[in-house]
């Protein structure tokens, strides 16, 4: 029957009735397998959930993706076709989404009874247009009448301090890989207008009803878009405890004992409103205040994905009086309660300022904390969180990121996933620590080689994609050197930027690389964060200025792709030589990216930071490139407070020339000036990371990089290690963990 009907369904005669009929039987299969379930559940809650598209991911964990490909190619249709017609799900920005998305895909193949609760956003994050080698936002909607959404007849009021919402919960299925399916709560406001928005991404942030669903991080760069955020998260929360709660009570739950029923993960900051939300309904119920404190600590556990201090979200106390001043009370009590246990203002929830600590409420109050890379973890309990480890020791633990290998691998690579099929055999689709018996084959060289060949189609395929997409010609015989990550100066696309300027005025001078080279970048900026705009335009006038130059664009390309997303992502990854991880060491909590690029046999150009440090001590010196200051020598530059751009600046020839080139005529007739001068002074005055610090050793190794490129047997060699050694990233490792350290979901 089933044969049949995916017979019949590549008969159609359009990709858009041949997407529709695979979305409906989709749906029908996921019916048919049930969810998972048990007493105890996980709500993973989260500001954003990054899935990318579903219908290859869902037909592959359907395990009938190769059964559906085989039936269009007989009618002469393509499985790449039909994935056009879908639309990317506008529900998140980076790692931190990436990362939920994973989760969720690996909590419904481990069997594990889990749910992710989040916000329908109408029009994402925003969508990314290049004009005049600037950024320029734009409305990314996605949601139609044929979508992955299943409108549900679950609805909650939520109450502000001026105005009500009624919500309505709409579900999209998340399917494990040879197992049954879990959901992923989205809550909505039916009064939400997209037409509200015009010029850009501006619209009216008074009118919530019409704007509260609209975009995931509205610009705070004004009070009404911070209170905004604060309707936003209180919405998201306030929808989860009340959903919670209701689902317990169906199960026999008396709420005394919620803890039994229902574990709740704090994805970062943003959700830490749960908490008292959840303290608040307890009482509401009739359960005294100590006890409903008590129960929700007893429920709750917090990611924190940052070392950042700017990224520890902290709000004034007259922000939340004016959106949910119901909260507040609560509050109080809590920051009263550690005021009276610890005399330690590093640890009060309610600072001297009055502002409200989000992180130490999720310290205080739920039972577990946990980082997401070893060493980020490390200077988390040494540093930024010390005096909560000196007092909760218990709570702390690692839990290192994880990337769903089926989606990095078997969907976006699939001639890599057959190839190593043949050497291995299937069990690596399931459990991925298998990809380590590829080493077996390390000085296989008919290995080797099928290994360069099958990275070499992938460049033609990136190649002849970035053409269409981009209007940018590449050769697939230059290195890929890739660079795609949220734009954050931590992340240095600057250092990277800088090198590129060294590249080019190499070879002005004649200086020529032996093989060339494609440096390319994805990224969007915040609409507010004008340093890192300024460093996208920076690299738009890198890219016009090379790829026009015929004296120079034969051996350097530059390319930063429009609107980078996951199905960009999907298509860079696979065919990438040199993976770019050059956060400045202490900084990067983990990166996901790091993983994927491994698994796909990239090579890791980075910092001993986040993930890198693992991957290295999994692949070997040899087998990764390491530079820069280390993450102890960065940490003892910012306590001392002596680390002095202007000073390398003046005194270093070399580094002077590169970053004047931000001035240059060249620049100056592609660029805006504004913008130039900005970063210049950024670079040569604040360099708050230390860009100029690693910059030559940067160089130097990167160099390096490309000349041991030229041995390809040996390049080869290391791409095979890398993908051997990546299945110890799979997420499903990861939730594994979470589950037997933190949820007991079974």
């Amino acid at each position: 029957m089933l044969n049949e009907k995916i017979a019949s369904i590549a008969k159609l005669n359009s990709n858009e009735e041949i997407y529709l009929a695979l979305l409906n039987l989709t749906k029908e299969l996921v019916d048919e397998k049930g969810t998972n379930e048990g007493k105890k559940k996980l709500y993973y809650i989260s500001a954003e959930f990054l899935i990318g598209k579903l219908l290859s991911n869902n037909l592959i964990n359907l395990g009938i993706y190769d059964q559906v490909e085989e039936e269009l190619k007989k009618n002469g249709k393509t499985m790449a076709a039909i994935e056009e017609v879908e639309l990317e799900p506008s529900l998140g920005n980076g790692g931190l989404g990436r990362l939920a998305a994973c989760f969720l895909d690996s909590i419904a193949t481990l069997g594990l009874n889990g749910d992710g609760v989040g916000i329908n956003y109408h029009l994402g994050l925003f969508k990314q247009v290049f004009e005049d080698n600037l950024q320029k936002e734009t409305p990314n909607p996605w949601i139609t009448e044929n979508s992955w959404l299943r409108k549900t007849d679950v609805s909650y009021e939520v109450k502000f301090r001026d105005l009500s919402v009624k919500s309505t919960m709409y579900e999209i299925d998340v399917t494990g890989y040879d197992n049954k399916s879990n959901k992923l709560k989205l809550f909505d406001v039916d009064t939400v207008r997209e037409s509200i928005v015009e010029d850009g991404i501006n619209f009216d942030k008074d009118d919530i009803k019409e704007n509260l669903t609209l975009f995931l991080y509205p610009d705070d760069s004004d009070e009404k878009g911070r209170l905004l955020r604060i309707y936003q998260q209180y919405f998201m929360v306030s929808n989860g405890a009340q959903i919670i709660i209701d689902e317990a009570l169906a199960k026999g739950s008396n709420l005394h004992d919620l803890y039994e029923y229902a574990t709740v993960q704090i994805n970062d900051t943003h959700p830490t409103m749960v908490i008292p939300e959840l303290i608040r309904l307890l009482m509401e119920r009739g359960i005294d205040e100590d006890e409903a404190i008590e129960i929700v600590t007893k429920m709750c556990a917090y990611t924190n994905h940052t070392i950042l201090a700017e990224a520890l979200e902290t709000w004034p106390m007259d922000y939340l009086e004016k959106v949910v001043p119901q909260l507040i009370p609560i509050i109080k009590v809590l920051d009263e309660k550690v005021r009276a246990k610890y005399d330690d203002e590093k640890v009060y929830i309610i600072d001297a300022e009055n502002r409200v600590h989000m992180a130490h409420i999720d310290i205080h109050y739920g039972y577990s904390v946990n980082g997401v890379a070893a060493l980020h973890t490390e200077i988390l309990e040494k540093v930024e969180l010390k005096p909560f480890m000196d007092i909760y020791p218990e709570k702390f633990n690692n839990k290192t990121n994880g990337i769903t290998f089926r989606r990095w691998l078997l969907h976006c690579n699939k001639a890599l996933a057959k190839y190593i099929e043949t050497l291995i055999g299937a069990g690596f689709k399931k459990d991925a620590d298998e990809l380590e018996k590829l080493g077996q084959f390390v000085n296989d060289k008919e290995v080797l080689n099928n290994l360069l060949e099958i990275k070499k189609q992938n460049k033609v395929n990136l190649k002849n994609y970035i053409k269409e997409a981009e209007g940018v010609e590449i050769d697939e015989n230059s290195i890929f050197d890739i660079q795609i990550k949220r734009l954050h100066e931590y992340k240095r696309q600057q250092m990277n930027v800088l090198y590129i300027i060294r590249k080019y005025l190499d070879i002005k001078k004649g200086i020529k690389p032996a093989t060339p080279i494609t440096m390319i970048f994805g990224a969007k900026a915040a609409p507010a964060y004008v340093i890192a705009k300024d460093i996208i335009h920076v690299i738009l006038c890198l890219q016009e200025i090379i790829n026009n130059d015929p004296e120079v664009s034969p051996y350097l390309k530059v390319v930063m792709v429009e609107n980078y997303n996951v199905s960009y992502a999907e298509r860079l990854i696979p065919a990438c030589d040199v993976s770019e991880q050059i956060s400045l060491a202490s900084k990067e909590a983990s990166g996901t990216g790091n993983m994927k690029f491994m698994l796909n046999g990239a090579v890791t150009l980075g910092t001993d930071d986040g993930a890198n440090v693992e991957i290295h001590e999994l692949v070997g010196d040899d087998n990764i490139y390491i530079f820069g200051a280390s993450s102890e020598e960065v940490i003892e530059h910012y306590e001392k407070a002596d680390y002095n751009a202007a000073k390398i600046y003046e005194e270093n020839d070399n580094i002077k020339e590169m970053v004047d080139f931000l001035l240059s005529r060249e620049m100056l007739l592609a660029g805006n000036k504004v913008n130039l001068l900005r970063l210049h002074h950024e670079l040569t005055t604040k360099d708050w990371f230390m860009t100029l610090l690693d910059i030559e050793d940067y160089i130097k190794v990167k160099e390096q990089v490309f000349k041991d490129y030229e041995d390809r047997e040996n390049w080869a060699r290391k791409t095979l290690v890398n993908i051997s050694k990546a299945g110890f990233f799979s997420s499903d490792r990861t939730i594994r963990q979470y589950n037997e350290d933190i949820w007991k979901l079974n």
